[in-house]
């Protein structure tokens, strides 16, 4: 992935990662993105809300993968060939944390100018649209620019710690049924 030159920060241009889910574009600030992942199993969480898939071991990390569709409440697909993770460093609580978010596709890194984002249109008090960063119009189509922190920072994960003693408790009763 790029990496935004000096010259694109001096002129206020951010560079975005989009992605596809349900026809309509996303994007991401690219410094929040670590990886991008094709799909794979997760170990299931017991009692986690319907949009987290579960977790994986990220080279020694444990990441909880959430569904970005199920998270808004879009209809649910099969997952298939381009159904990708993103990892993002998401900042919560003072607390840099990673998680993967599942999208259909991945579709492009955009440069946006900051003049060139628009504010989304407020529908009233009952709709929260805290994570929208904002609209642009990329390529003769509209982006919707995400605010990631906002997004998944409000997600109910339980703390690395919790993740890891779940995930113990998973593998000892898994070898205590094989046994």
């Amino acid at each position: 992935m790029a990496d935004m030159s000096l010259e694109d920060a001096k002129h206020g241009q951010q560079q975005f990662l989009s992605f596809i889910m349900a026809n309509e574009e996303y994007g991401v600030d690219i410094l929040s993105v670590q990886e991008i992942r094709g799909w794979e199993p997760t170990t299931v969480l017991p009692n986690a809300p319907d949009y987290v898939k579960g977790v994986i071991n990220l080279r020694g990390t444990i990441v909880p993968i959430i569904d970005l569709r199920q998270k808004f409440g879009i209809k649910s697909l099969e997952y298939g060939t381009t159904t990708v993770v993103i990892v993002v460093k998401v900042t919560m609580e003072d607390a840099q944390k990673i998680i993967g978010i599942v999208v259909d596709a991945v579709s492009d890194v955009f440069s946006i100018e900051e003049d060139e984002i628009r504010r989304a249109p407020d529908f009233g008090h009952e709709t929260d649209l805290r994570f929208i960063k904002g609209l642009a119009n990329v390529q003769d189509k509209m982006v919707i620019l995400l605010e990631i922190n906002r997004l998944l920072g409000s997600a109910i994960l339980p703390d690395p710690d919790t993740l890891s003693r779940i995930l113990d408790n998973i593998d000892q009763q898994s070898q205590a049924l094989s046994a």
